[in-house]
């Protein structure tokens, strides 16, 4: 029997998604080790374990886990032999029973000094637990700030000062912290544990002091070691700053899974779940409905069969505003609104052609009141991302898309109900902010090893720089071939694709972790259930949107 163009097509996009998938897994394995091998003998040597161990130790076994900013400083800070993983480990998951967040200094990378991206995700791990009421772990092991790179992580607003805030804001509004010393704590770092609810330090491992015993000789000429200065025994017996004494890493995880125990229950949000079902679809069909060549159109019906519960979906308007797809559904039980960039192309009631991924008018306003009919219901919101942009051109400006396209902003970037954002494919301009990019607040935001995240397409962007150059360089007198705008254009292109690329996006948390397709129901739903932690501050007021 003959194989159809069409099965030929999703073959070769399963292959490529499947080797796209491969690829993360093999980056992932490389920022697991931190700073490699040697460094975790040399930390087990000393009678530690490493911060994934802590975390793998902490976690109730066998539930599901997020992890936050793997990909962080992937590729950059060559010249200072390299961050992997920001040198901060961050993991949503269960401890006792409790969703929290837990973040642990990787002290294999530079002695867990922080660079700047480490100061980044760590604001970010605080973010999450602020909008959600999360209880946050300290895994703390941390040799400071990294001295060569101070000027980018000490004064300013998003720098290293803003944890402490973060931290005192957090106790006024009873969201719990627990710290564990359990390697240097040194400097304005000090302040982080003792900031927190309750400490934990690990004896002849642990030691936190403003100040080591070298910078003390040499401030003020005292000879003291650093254990009599600040280790576990002084900060226990002596001073009071700890809580907690412990006499291994084993037995502090264990202490705070005790102390999690304890934690009484708070109000929920209470957005609706019942039982979960799982889709009619398989989740790794979305490997072969995915394109690996971003321009070609697809069905995202199918996707969304993949996607949620029983493979049913609600649609709201569907004949109306067809490049976005809006629909009512539920995804491991949790009811969601679903607003999806359509990447058919279809035809407008007016009988217009109209591109998929593109963002017209009508569908814009569809969107728009969707939301609002979501924040009306407390339904929390998932955005599926693939979109080109707005429509352009002198019939879109006439009819008013600018209208349109800020109504569309105007109600997503005023939603009071959760939102979740899941960049599967094109993430391009003005699509990428009003299909809620990272600038809008989700409370998580992922994407697939297929996404592409810039003002414009790797094409489009090359051949405008292009322009820009040959103009330049003729008007110096520089005679340009074809041959020679051909080398520019694949150099220029060359440069613009690396930055498009999901994992120069996932380095810099303008996205919080590349995913495998098939996770996106557990990072939808561990996500929902931790805003369900937390209830809106105030109401949707519809009569602030533009109509």
């Amino acid at each position: 029997m003959a194989i159809s163009n069409k099965e030929l097509e999703f073959n070769f996009n399963e292959d490529r998604m499947r080797l796209r998938v491969r690829n993360l897994e093999q980056e992932l394995e490389k920022i697991y080790l931190g700073g490699g091998k040697k460094r975790i003998e040399k930390l087990h040597a000393t009678g530690k374990l490493t911060a994934r161990e802590r975390i793998d130790l902490l976690l109730d076994p066998n539930t599901d886990r997020v992890e936050i900013g793997a990909i962080a400083g992937h590729g950059m800070y060559k010249e200072h032999g390299g961050c992997p993983g920001a040198g901060v480990v961050v993991v949503i998951g269960y401890v006792a029973g409790r969703q929290c967040i837990v973040v642990a200094n990787d002290a294999t990378v530079k002695a867990g000094a922080w660079f700047p991206i480490t100061g980044k995700k760590n604001l970010r791990a605080q973010e999450i637990a602020m909008e959600n009421r999360l209880p946050i772990i300290y895994l703390v092991d941390s040799a400071g700030v990294y001295l060569p790179l101070q000027d980018e992580i000490f004064p300013d607003k998003e720098h290293f000062g803003r944890i402490f805030r973060n931290n005192a804001i957090m106790s006024s509004e009873g969201i719990v912290q627990i710290a564990a010393v359990m390697g240097s704590c040194v400097a304005g770092g000090a302040y982080l544990p003792i900031m927190s609810d309750e400490s934990l330090i690990v004896n002849k491992t642990g030691t936190i002091f403003l100040a080591g015993s070298y910078l003390v000789k040499a401030a003020i000429g005292e000879s003291i070691d650093n254990e009599t200065l600040g280790g576990a025994s002084t900060q226990t017996e002596v001073s009071g700053v700890c809580d907690y004494k412990v006499e291994s890493d084993q037995e502090c995880l264990t202490t705070i899974r005790d102390l999690m125990s304890r934690i009484g229950q708070t109000a929920h949000a209470g957005y609706d779940r019942i039982a979960s079902e799982e889709p009619l679809e398989p989740a790794e069909k979305l490997y072969g409905l995915m394109p690996d060549e971003r321009s070609k159109p697809y069905n995202t019906r199918e996707i969304l069969k993949s996607l949620v519960d029983g493979s049913a979906l609600t649609e709201y308007k569907a004949g109306y505003g067809k490049t976005i797809l809006c629909a009512y559904a539920r995804v491991d039980g949790w009811s969601v609104g679903i607003v999806a960039n359509n990447r058919e192309i279809v035809k407008s009631a007016k009988g217009e052609m109209q591109m998929g991924g593109v963002i017209y008018s009508d569908s814009a306003d569809k969107a728009a009141r969707f939301i609002m009919n979501c924040n009306q219901k407390a339904i929390p919101l998932v955005f599926l991302q693939d979109v080109t942009g707005f429509m352009v051109g002198s019939k879109s400006e006439h009819g008013g898309i600018i209208k349109d396209g800020a109504k569309l902003v105007n109600a997503m970037a005023n939603s009071v109900v959760p939102k979740f954002t899941v960049v599967m494919g094109n993430s391009y301009g003005a699509g990428n902010y009003a299909m809620c990019g990272k600038a809008y607040d989700p409370r998580l935001i992922v994407a697939w090893p297929t996404a592409e995240i810039a003002v414009m397409s790797g094409a489009a962007a090359a051949k405008t720089l292009l322009q820009i150059e040959v103009a330049g360089l003729k008007a110096k007198g520089e005679e340009i071939t074809p041959e020679r705008e051909h080398e520019l254009f694949t150099k220029i292109k060359s440069r613009y694709d690396e930055q498009i690329s999901p994992y120069y996006a996932a380095s810099r948390l303008w996205v919080d972790a590349i995913i495998d397709p098939i996770e996106t129901r557990k990072v939808i739903s561990m996500g929902i259930s931790m805003a369900n932690h937390a209830k809106p501050t105030k109401r949707y007021n519809v009569g602030a949107i533009q109509t």
